[in-house]
């Protein structure tokens, strides 16, 4: 398989526990393993689909021209995530994370550098709003100030079908992308089409 196991919480690398797929982290003690890619194909993104079974893959589709797939994770049953870059006429380069999870995963939280959602998720008008499928979802902004490099990015989080979705948008003004609804799709139903999705290196660490 052309997937590697980490922790969902953190980098720091693991070592299988047990014979039951799970693992240990030094940090975070024994986990389900976040699966990822040592570099993002679609080979290896055929791998992600098969290990999320029925769990969602989201994909703003269509992708617009000059973007592509540049990372890609996955926790069985529990979480994804696909990174995509690209360019805008305001900020040129651009990166976009997009978590969906059950609460308590781990992995959105890391991948924005935040603390976990709170009561904050809800209240007020919403920052902005994306389609999954034909539901809106509306999408509240996290407190950044949680960890390093606070003003490199902007987190929205809402809530798609039961689940945490988490956009992280490097740089922060990405946000403004946004204005128009975004239209998201599960990568794992697009069928034939999936061969057009070009994937590439770059990405923010996470």
């Amino acid at each position: 398989m052309s997937l590697v196991p980490g922790c969902p919480r953190c980098s720091t690398p693991v070592a299988r526990h047990g014979s039951d797929g799970e693992y240990s982290c030094p940090e975070h003690g024994v986990v389900p393993a976040l699966w990822r890619p040592v570099d993002a194909s679609y080979e290896a993104f055929v791998d992600h689909l098969t290990l999320a079974g029925s769990f969602p893959t989201y994909l703003p589709w269509p992708l617009g021209p000059g973007w592509q797939v540049s990372d890609f994770a996955v926790v069985d049953g529990r979480a994804t995530l696909i990174g995509l870059t690209g360019t805008s006429e305001l900020d040129g380069p651009v990166d976009i994370l997009i978590v969906a999870e059950e609460p308590g995963t781990g992995v959105g939280a890391r991948a924005a550098g935040t603390a976990e959602p709170g009561g904050s998720v809800g209240e007020g008008p919403p920052s902005a709003r994306v389609r999954v499928g034909p539901q809106p979802v509306p999408l509240w902004p996290m407190d950044t100030t949680y960890g390093a490099g606070e003003w490199d990015r902007s987190v929205l989080v809402g809530e798609a079908r039961g689940r945490w979705l988490w956009l992280v948008l490097r740089p922060a003004s990405v946000l403004l992308m946004l204005r128009d609804e975004w239209f998201l799709r599960e990568a794992g139903g697009l069928g034939m089409s999936l061969v057009e999705v070009p994937f590439g290196p770059g990405g923010s660490s996470w």
